[in-house]
């Protein structure tokens, strides 16, 4: 929430600055595992923990009685005053994902007449009814025969076999929707029945009988044109579907499996996403594996480790966030820069160095076949699929403890630097900027068909991710045309009001931070147009309290402009990083945003962030990371301090 308004509008001195960095930086070093890494929590709307419950149920397994009773808490807690359940913290109402926590906690036992599922149920019925979900709640339902597979768009698993000149392949879509979708299609060719030993259904949420229901719902973002014609093809495939030879739908199944069990990536999970790995589990069982199949086991034991169990709740993450966290961590605690934080922070580099990707080639090379392998994944281990985003971030900071140590960049992870800059330039998508995973994964019209009313099958280019790459080939000192055209593409992607879109932070705070420290890494002119119309924007857009804000609002497609948000801790700190990358740090306005943090740090040395400040998918997924508030703030007032105690206004790094 906001502080109040009447707050001193002048930063704290240098010397009581002090006292908060190194409170913070104290905090952090105290949340560092023993073997040198981070892992905060990372938390998505109530889906996830729902579709956990249901998958459990799904299978018959064991009741776990105390675990679905700290499960159903969570999901209770964060309800909305709609009645209903949102995709962020006080956000608006979600069909699907109210659909989910009804059922769900009408699984673990509630009352169907205990008020709080009164009121969701007369919430999901006043607006349609649970027939109105998306297609991914849809496929659940169909699974649990609660609507009829027809209310879902046809996806064949004999895609598995079509060519890659096909206007749909797999390569063609992006990691999460890869291993998410190859799963799934088993599960809609095979049609497995649930166990479901308490015999529990939702009719009650339907308007309608769901049999009778012709018209599903489609993406807001999908055009007239583009809804008749792929309605089409799917009504003609599900005439088509059961034509299909028996052999050739084995082949397709087989190459399906075969796909899974490559990536199966141990204990942490097909994708190390949820979704795929709750698929898998479900495909192994569809497919008979016994109980204690080697691959049937990990799978499900990959699960296990996403859930976060406290005293008086539970629920579970999409995925887990160790390299993103530890880099991230690394980054700030250089920034704050005393010699307990530095030893730290060259402790997690040290966690981090093995776990480049150097010798398995993945997805990647559907697109790059020649390009050798060197990023980091977010997660533990993904081989498959690391990402351009971590891999800039971790290579910055390898860079910075280079610098730090010998005044150059030629220290001890020269090697490993040059590996991850070579691995970045070869993943450069022809429009000049970057991707998370894959070059350019931009077949556009793939996100109109029926089945990705979601909006987010591809993994194109965006501004966040090609800034990342921007600045860590300028921090490396690149001066080639791969960092021309980077810098071209990232000036190109500004947004009429000076702000650049945020595809995997939230929003237009995160894109303009992203994008304002790569333009002064690579040199650009503060005085020059792109970067005043950014720093003009954020400074208009700063709350009466001296701090940022911005929800996930943000992401509707009629989005007109910036709409006033409670500040956030990370979001102010991503203003203020990006005000002191174009030259800001003497604005009164960054005088007043550390204000702001250092008087709403906690007695814990953090801050409490309650508020989903990062993006899965816009409009569909979100998410709140735990680790965000306690090493943002730390490194923008740290930043701060540092310019103001130095000789020159310009950070020296890329980030």
């Amino acid at each position: 929430m906001n502080i109040a308004l009447d707050r001193p509008r002048d930063a704290p001195s240098l010397e009581a600055l002090e006292r908060h960095i190194s409170a913070a930086s104290e905090a952090l070093r105290a949340r560092q595992r023993e073997d040198g890494h981070w892992c905060f929590e990372l938390e998505a709307d109530v889906t996830i923990p729902a579709e956990y419950v249901l998958l459990r149920h799904f299978r018959g397994e064991q009741p776990d009685l105390e675990l679905e009773r700290l499960i159903a808490v969570y999901i209770r807690r964060v309800r909305g005053a709609h009645g209903g359940w949102p995709l962020f913290h006080a956000g608006a109402f979600d069909m699907s994902a109210s659909v989910k926590a009804y059922f769900a906690l009408k699984m673990i036992g509630d009352d169907t007449e205990a008020p709080h599922m009164r009121r969701a149920r007369e919430a999901i019925l006043a607006r349609g009814g649970a027939a109105r979900s998306n297609v991914f709640t849809r496929a659940l339902l169909a699974l649990y025969g609660a609507i009829p597979w027809s209310g879902v768009p046809t996806m064949p698993v004999e895609i598995m076999l079509l060519p890659r000149w096909f206007p749909f392949h797999l390569d063609k879509i992006s990691y999460w929707a890869r291993t998410v979708l190859v799963p799934l299609m088993v599960l809609m060719a095979l049609k497995p029945r649930p166990a479901n030993p308490r015999g529990v259904g939702i009719a009650e949420l339907f308007v309608a009988p769901p049999e009778t229901v012709r018209n599903w719902p489609t993406g807001a973002h999908q055009t007239w044109a583009s809804i008749k014609v792929f309605g089409a093809i799917d009504r003609a495939l599900k005439l088509a579907e059961p034509l299909f030879p028996r052999s050739t739908r084995r082949r397709a199944i087989d190459a399906a499996v075969a796909l899974v069990t490559e990536r199966l990536n141990g204990e942490d999970g097909l994708g190390a996403i949820y979704p795929a790995m709750a698929n898998t589990v479900l495909m192994f069982d569809a497919l008979g594996y016994p109980a204690d199949h080697p691959d049937l086991m990990i799978a499900r034991k990959s699960i296990e480790r996403l859930l976060v169990v406290g005293k008086d709740e539970a629920y579970c993450q999409p995925c887990l966030s160790p390299v993103w966290d530890t880099a991230l961590s690394v980054h700030a605690l250089f920034e704050a820069g005393d010699t307990a934080s530095v030893a730290r922070a060259r402790a997690g580099l040290e966690w981090l160095k093995p776990r480049q990707v150097l010798d398995v080639k993945g997805d990647w090379t559907a697109r790059r076949p020649d390009v050798r392998p060197g990023g980091w994944a977010f997660q533990y281990d993904n081989p498959h699929y690391p990402d351009l985003d971590d891999t800039a971030v971790v290579a910055m900071a390898m860079d910075r403890s280079d610098r730090d140590r010998f005044g150059a960049a030629d220290g001890q992870y020269a090697q490993a630097i040059a590996r991850a800059s070579e691995w970045v330039e070869g993943l450069q998508s022809r429009d000049g900027g970057w991707a998370a995973f894959d070059a350019d994964n931009t077949y556009y019209y793939l996100n109109h068909i029926a089945f990705a009313d979601h909006g987010a099958l591809l993994d194109p280019p965006t501004a966040d991710v090609t800034a990342r790459c921007v600045s860590m080939l300028a921090q490396l000192g690149a001066t080639n045309a791969s960092m021309t055209r980077g810098v071209e593409a990232l000036i190109a992607s500004q947004e009429e009001d000076g702000s650049w879109f945020g595809r995997w932070g939230m929003n237009y705070i995160y894109g303009a931070w992203s994008a304002l420290c790569a333009l002064g890494a690579a040199g650009q002119d503060p005085q020059s147009e792109p970067v005043r119309r950014a720093v003009e924007w954020l400074l208009r857009i700063q709350n009466p309290d001296g701090g940022w804000g911005e929800s996930g609002d943000s992401y509707k497609l009629d989005y007109r402009g910036y709409e006033p948000s409670p500040s956030a801790a990370s979001q102010t700190a991503w203003a203020l990083l990006g005000l002191m990358a174009a030259g800001e740090a003497d604005h009164p306005a960054v005088a007043r945003g550390v204000a702001f943090l250092a008087e709403t740090q906690g007695s814990d040395g953090f801050w409490d962030e309650p508020f989903h400040t990062a993006t899965g998918f816009p409009r569909v997924f979100y998410l709140r990371y735990h680790g965000y508030s306690k090493f943002f703030p730390l490194w923008a007032l740290a930043r701060y301090r540092n310019l103001k105690r130095g000789n020159s206004r310009a950070a020296m790094f890329g980030m």
